[in-house]
């Protein structure tokens, strides 16, 4: 047989095969089941993280259908969301898609930077009104689910969501002082979301009773870890139902039926051994951590996802984001490098001294805002005795006598004439995370890079 005959029925094999396959589910070795399960866990960590947080918020902040917004910045006990910042006041909705869309009111926000991004469950923004994108004029938002069909009122722009649940993640702008907080906690007091059928009617939102059932005292990244794997696959299946996955996730989502995994459907454990399911868990979570050093962008040693916001079938970025600042921008409105390791690749720890140096007028170049932030290896913030857990353009930064900038980053004081450009740090491994608001296009494409934390 010659080559050209060779090949010719080595495709038709390929070829039956591939159609057999097709309409025949091929059984899955244990270690193909395993795989599987622990890709199936990463895939559906972000939807259910998003069900719990907004279960404890609704307890918590506020409910369903209501703004809840923070007039102080974050307190250093504070757990609720990983990697908090502070920089803006927080106001945040969850809405419930499923009987009727609802309307978004923003009030003439007078040149301040906002952002109003909302989230769908599988933490994707599908719209990010706000000073970068809409402006900071007077403007109503209407907000639709997957299977909504109607007909809208003129002058209302529409963003349709994938899924019912939403959550809108506002973040105000503001210096911190007494003054400018009063002027913030005015706009957010004309925030306003309401079903579509009250839109140009006054609206009240109705009283919902507390549901003692849910934990508000355990943080939730802990509650959803602790979960027991055919707990979590359970409320996965069901969460799939009122929350679709996309057209892309197609292929993967067929594969998930041979571990008992059925969007709309319980969770059925039968289809996969005990034995795998109680090790699926904490491989999972451990490959969601792993991620942080593996495979994302790297710069000077700061990795980020150039992809936050927006993952597509990315499901191991969509999950470390998940894990370790819920609720990420897309990269227009804000990037977010993270730190856990020296210019040596040694891990960040309080018994070493370090610096960020910034030569003359190479701040990070922000049209928004820019910050430095420090946390514990969990992404919360550490007590410390001046209560301070950041750095940003606020701060009124000693410049060296070359005109460039060091902040420093250890546990005791740099010096009495240092001390506005030091962030403490505990005596312990610690991660840092910047924070660059409506980057210019020098961050984007990386012609200006951040600067790699050196051991002194």
């Amino acid at each position: 047989m010659n080559k050209a005959s060779l090949f010719l029925a080595i495709a038709t094999v390929a070829i039956g095969s591939t159609w057999l396959f097709a309409n025949q589910e091929a059984e899955l070795t244990p270690e193909q089941a395993k795989e599987l399960a622990i890709e199936a866990y990463i895939y559906g960590y972000p939807l259910v993280s998003m069900d719990m947080t907004m279960q404890v918020m609704s307890q918590t902040k506020a409910p369903v259908g209501q703004f809840a917004n923070s007039r102080t910045f974050p307190a250093t006990d504070y757990k609720e969301v990983t990697a908090p910042n502070l920089d803006t006041l927080y106001s945040t909705a969850w809405l419930d898609l499923a009987k009727e869309p609802w309307v978004l009111h923003v009030p003439n926000e007078d040149g301040r930077y906002y952002l109003m991004p909302m989230l769908d469950g599988w933490t994707d923004v599908f719209a990010d009104p706000g000073t970068q994108t809409t402006g900071t004029e007077t403007a109503d938002f209407v907000i639709t689910g997957p299977n909504w069909a109607g007909k809208l009122p003129d002058g209302l722009k529409v963003f349709k969501s994938p899924t019912n649940m939403v959550w809108i993640l506002g973040r105000t702008y503001t210096s911190g002082t007494p003054e400018d907080l009063a002027t913030v906690h005015n706009i957010q007091d004309q925030y306003e979301v309401k079903p579509l059928s009250y839109y140009g009617k006054a609206y009240t939102p109705p009283k919902i009773a507390p549901n003692p059932s849910i934990d508000t005292a355990t943080p939730v990244r802990k509650q959803v870890n602790q979960l027991d794997i055919a707990t979590f696959f359970n409320r996965l299946s069901l969460l799939m139902k009122e929350n679709p996955p996309s057209k892309e996730d197609g292929p993967f989502i067929a594969k998930l039926s041979q571990i008992g995994i059925i969007p709309g459907q319980p969770f059925d454990p039968s289809k996969t051994s005990p034995a795998i399911l109680s090790v699926v868990e904490k491989l999972a979570q451990d490959r969601i951590r792993d991620h942080l050093d593996n495979g994302l962008a790297e710069q000077n040693g700061w990795t980020y996802v150039k992809i936050a916001g927006h993952y597509g079938t990315n499901y191991d970025d969509r999950a470390l984001v998940a894990a370790v600042g819920l609720g990420a921008n897309l990269p227009e409105d804000a990037i977010y490098p993270v730190c856990s390791h020296d210019s040596d690749k040694n891990p960040l720890n309080g018994k070493n001294n370090y610096v960020i140096h910034f030569d003359k007028g190479q701040l990070p170049p922000v049209k928004g805002f820019w910050s430095l932030t420090l946390y514990n290896d969990k992404f919360y913030f550490v007590p410390n005795d001046l209560n301070r857990h950041s750095l940003s353009q606020r701060d009124s930064f000693q410049n060296n006598p070359d005109g460039s900038i060091d902040l420093y980053l250890q546990a005791t004081s740099p010096g009495k004439e240092k001390e506005s450009n030091w962030l403490p740090t505990p005596q312990e491994d610690f991660v840092l995370m910047f924070r660059f608001y409506w980057p210019e296009p020098s961050l984007l494409n990386g012609s200006w890079q951040t600067p790699p934390v050196k051991k002194v």
